[in-house]
């Protein structure tokens, strides 16, 4: 441990006879004479002190140096030296605990004497001792005596930051962004490099506001990053970006600009391609679907769709274990060429070979190859695999299924092997419940529900339960339906109703049950050509008007028949079609016994077609056209008959309105009464045997939403053929909102030349355009 004393104590360590005076001149002699020492011994050739003072020249001769003292004044300076004291200077050093006492000795000796005043009036301060111990002194203090609170009840009080009542507002640096050197690279990049900058920029997302200047460099140098990676990606590898804020001059009203300064530098640009694979079949296949030449600019996205490319197209050919390596690009900074190699590992040309399923199965592996669109023996495409997943998906039946190819080393002849068709299965929920609500015009509301067991008498054999309750219809419905019966997307269904309409025209109860085969369009897959065939049974007891008497009586009417349909669909959409068009042409030969056999034959037509002149406008067209042949109006059941009108015929009328109609006897007129307010008589359609339809929208969308402005036309007639007269318009607007299952629509309409008993206003409101 060190002591440090003041000044003032330093003689009490000198020898006798030494003066502080004399130990520093002695010293800064000392000092001197090193110094001289040291110059003599780099003059002598010895290791230098001081390595920065170089060596004179041979012949040259160093100027003299003056002693800062001179020996005769140094030794006259140096005391004699007593005898006694060189006994003294040779004995030992005393020890460090030897002095220590020797100290405390000499202040002891120094203590205040009998009379003197103690220190605070406190003789145990008079000491010179340094520790002082309060031993049993007596405190006078309660509050120290007192025993502390416990900590549950000490009483803490939350310190109380003062708040600064002058308001301190924060200040914000404006500024503007200036981007120079950058338009030759833009000039010769097909992609928008400016535009690719000012929508990740930092500044430019800022809006130009900052805190302070430190963060707009901070920005700056973010962006400068940001620069050097666009134009690294479009071939520039070498660009420079220099970065300043420039305070010289305003720009666009602005004190401050973030400038950065672009060189691109050398665009470098592919010298060779090497695809590092063996043979392939056919021989072009590799250097035919990598789309990058010799000669063109690197740039990163077209590096990154043509490996994407290769590594699609090897499986669609047969390649359906080809790897893509890791690319391989060496530039050289001279010329500015690249050579690009990308190794490729093929793996064995294969062929569709045998199918098996594992897991939690929602059918065996039989019925995924009804739905497999390919053949045992075919070259293998990955295409193929990728329809039978979404096949596999569109049952409804799994949680997760997966389809994948599997090496099975068996030879399949022309230097190929099969591939095994792995399908992993993850059974789901069988069972669906749903329901959908609607209203129109006539119509009234309507709400239906169903039950579904899509898997209960496997593969895909589905018990469908439905329900109806409306105003105008109830019913109950049962339906077995098999999918992919046999044959991927044919389907086979029986259905039998119970059914209860009350409209204008008929009030009828109806049993029916029907068989029917179809290949129909679903959401995945939307087919070009579709078509149904089946056969149908129909007891029907309903209200009708006789004409003989003027009056409504009831009839029962049995029915059996055929039902044929084709439809021919080329439109971009089932639900919400853009462009294209689609036609139906449905034949029902039916027989009526009532009364006797009458075999009569009922058809109906209609086409549609869309077009799409702008992204956001679709002009949508449709005609409609039927006919019934064989049989009179009257020996037809009512429920089998012609109408239009509503949602989903001519807008602007009730559902079954236009057409034929005759007056009948109001049953709730009262005639005795003089407060009656209802008219005596009814106008009530009666259909007819020959119908046409026409529609034409114009639909603008924008979002999710959308706008729909429409004309509808049609009428019935009693003869058996279209008459294309007495034609009855209305006219309306729609409102759309797009989800993903389809547009809901809402659409409002009114009748031209509106006669009695058509109502003003008709309003629509289901799923799907009207066409």
């Amino acid at each position: 441990m060190v002591k440090l004393m003041p000044w003032g104590d330093l003689g009490a360590l000198l020898p006798h006879g030494f003066s502080v005076a004399s130990v520093l001149a002695l010293a800064l002699s000392a000092q001197a004479l090193a110094a001289q020492d040291a110059a003599a011994d780099n003059l002598a050739g010895q290791d230098p002190v001081i390595d920065e003072v170089p060596a004179p020249p041979p012949g040259v001769e160093l100027p003299a140096v003056e002693p800062v003292i001179s020996n005769e004044e140094f030794q006259k300076e140096i005391p004699e030296l007593d005898p006694a004291d060189d006994a003294e200077l040779d004995a030992p050093l005393e020890s460090i605990d030897e002095f220590e006492r020797r100290v405390a000795a000499e202040q002891a000796d120094a203590a205040p004497t009998e009379g003197q005043e103690a220190p605070l009036g406190d003789p145990a301060l008079a000491d010179q001792d340094t520790t002082e111990e309060i031993g049993d002194a007596p405190i006078r203090d309660a509050e120290l005596a007192a025993p502390l609170p416990p900590l549950g009840e000490f009483d803490v009080q939350p310190v109380q930051i003062a708040e600064d009542e002058t308001d301190q507002e924060v200040t914000e640096v404006a500024y503007s962004v200036q981007v120079n050197g950058l338009e030759q690279a833009d000039e010769e990049a097909d992609t928008d490099l400016a535009g690719m900058f000012n929508d990740l920029s930092a500044l430019r997302d800022a809006d130009g506001k900052a805190a302070n200047v430190a963060q707009v460099s901070a920005r700056l140098t973010e962006d400068s990053a940001l620069l050097k990676r666009i134009l690294a990606s479009e071939g520039w590898y070498e660009a420079s970006v220099n970065t300043r804020v420039d305070r010289s001059e305003e720009v666009n009203g602005q004190p401050l600009t973030a400038v950065l300064d672009v060189v691109p530098g050398t665009r470098f640009t592919f010298a060779k391609i090497n695809l590092d694979a063996p043979p392939v079949e056919p021989s072009d296949l590799l250097e035919k679907n990598f789309a990058i030449q010799a000669g063109e600019p690197i740039v990163a996205e077209r590096v990154q769709g043509a490996e994407a490319k290769l590594a699609v197209t090897l499986p669609e050919n047969g390649y359906p274990f080809a790897e893509i390596g890791q690319r391989d690009i060496l530039l050289d900074q001279d010329t500015g060429d690249g050579i690009y190699t990308l190794p490729i590992d093929t793996g064995p040309r294969s062929r569709f070979g045998g199918i098996e399923t594992t897991g939690d199965l929602a059918f065996d592996a039989d019925h995924v190859e009804v739905l497999s669109r390919f053949e045992r023996g075919e070259l293998y495409d990955s295409r193929d695999v990728d329809d039978l997943r979404q096949a596999l998906v569109a049952t409804g039946l799994f949680n997760t299924v997966s389809v994948t190819p599997e090496r099975s080393g068996e030879d399949a002849g022309d230097g190929t092997e099969y591939a095994t068709i792995l399908v992993e299965q993850e059974a789901g929920p069988p069972r669906t419940i749903a329901g959908s609500a609607g209203y129109g015009t006539g119509q009234g509301f309507r709400l239906e529900g169903s039950w579904t067991h899509r898997n209960l008498f496997p593969p895909e054999g589905a018990l469908i339960g439905s329900a109806v309750a409306g105003t105008r219809e109830q019913s109950v419905t049962g339906t077995f339906r098999r999918s992919n019966a046999g044959k991927r997307d044919r389907t086979f269904q029986v259905t039998a109703q119970a059914l209860h309409s009350d409209y204008d025209a008929y009030e009828a109860f109806t049993g029916q049950l029907s068989a029917l085969i179809s290949y129909d369009s679903t959401p995945i897959w939307q087919k070009p050509f579709t078509y149904a065939y089946g056969v149908r049974l129909i007891g029907t007891n309903e209200q009708d008007y006789d004409p003989a008497t003027a009056d409504l009586r009831r009839r029962t009417f049995f029915i059996g028949g055929l039902t044929g349909q084709v439809g021919i669909d080329r439109t971009d959409s089932l639900l919400n079609a853009t462009k294209g068009f689609r036609t139906t042409l449905l034949v029902e030969p039916e027989g009526s016994l009532q009364g006797g056999f009458t075999p009569y034959v009922r058809a109906l037509f209609d086409a549609s077609a869309y077009i799409s002149p702008t992204d956001s406008i679709v002009l949508a067209g449709r005609v409609r056209f039927g006919t019934i042949q064989g049989i009179d109006r009257f020996d037809l059941a009512p429920s089998r008959r012609f109408y239009a009108g509503g949602g989903g015929s001519v807008r602007g009328f009730g559902y079954q309105e236009l057409g034929p109609k005759a007056q009948v006897p109001n049953p709730d007129f009262d005639p005795t009464d003089p407060d009656e307010e209802d008219s005596p008589f009814l106008i009530r359609p009666i259909g007819g045997r020959s119908v046409n339809e026409a529609a034409a929208e114009v639909r603008y969308r924008f979002g999710d939403f959308g706008v729909v402005g429409f004309v509808d036309a049609g009428q019935v007639y009693e003869q058996s053929l279209p008459q294309l007269s007495d034609i009855r318009f209305g006219v309306g607007l729609g409102a759309r909102y797009y989800t993903n299952f389809g547009p809901f629509r809402f659409d409002i309409a009114t009748p031209i030349n509106r006669q009695p008993g058509e109502s003003k206003i008709s309003v629509y409101v289901s799923i799907g355009q009207a066409f």
